[in-house]
């Protein structure tokens, strides 16, 4: 595995629970943070109770924080796996200069939940996630309860044309919406 090799593509899927296992210790040790990443992200597709993949989150992060790829969250979301689901129905025919990008919102407080945003930017993911934190066309929910970007699930959703990029937004929202997030954006 490489930078380049998408967390959508799960390259570990093939392994035994022990194989990946011993995989994340070897990466663990090594400092090996895109290692260590597509074993936690395998794990987590397959459904891993959330204490571990918790704990594995954080061992990754305090042991390997410089290498580990930025589509890995800090944080435990049990829904994860449905939003790749999701996301990889959605294809873009042309390249372009607009991305899709999902932000984890906080909604803890209210709705005892997570929820997410869907945007579409010409900037990348990160730095519109930093425009709205700092209030420059910010959308409310972002600017508030925003906690981070998204990346993996939208990763073959980026440089897209910027007509396929509106319809997509608005199509994935409304998709995940349907599969029973709380969604803001996608308009």
């Amino acid at each position: 595995m490489d930078a380049k090799t998408p967390p959508a593509s799960r390259p570990l899927r093939a392994l035994t629970q022990a194989d990946i296992t011993n995989r994340l210790v070897e990466a663990l040790a090594k400092a090996d943070g895109m290692a260590g990443a597509h074993c936690i992200h395998e794990l987590w597709m397959r459904g891993e109770m959330a204490l571990n993949i918790e704990r594995a989150l954080e061992r990754l992060w305090a042991r390997a924080a410089p290498s580990v790829p930025e589509w890995l969250p800090m944080r435990y979301i049990e829904w994860l796996p449905s939003v790749y689901d999701v996301a990889l129905e959605f294809r873009a025919s042309g390249k372009g200069r607009s991305n899709i990008y999902l932000v984890l919102l906080d909604y803890q407080d209210r709705e005892g939940a997570y929820g997410v945003y869907v945007g579409m930017s010409k900037y990348t993911p990160a730095q519109r996630f930093d425009q709205h934190k700092a209030g420059i066309r910010a959308a409310g929910s972002v600017l508030k309860r925003g906690l981070e970007v998204l990346t993996g699930p939208t990763l073959h959703l980026q440089y897209i044309k910027r007509s396929e990029a509106s319809r997509i937004e608005e199509e994935l929202a409304l998709a995940l919406a349907a599969a029973g997030l709380l969604v803001k954006g996608g308009h």
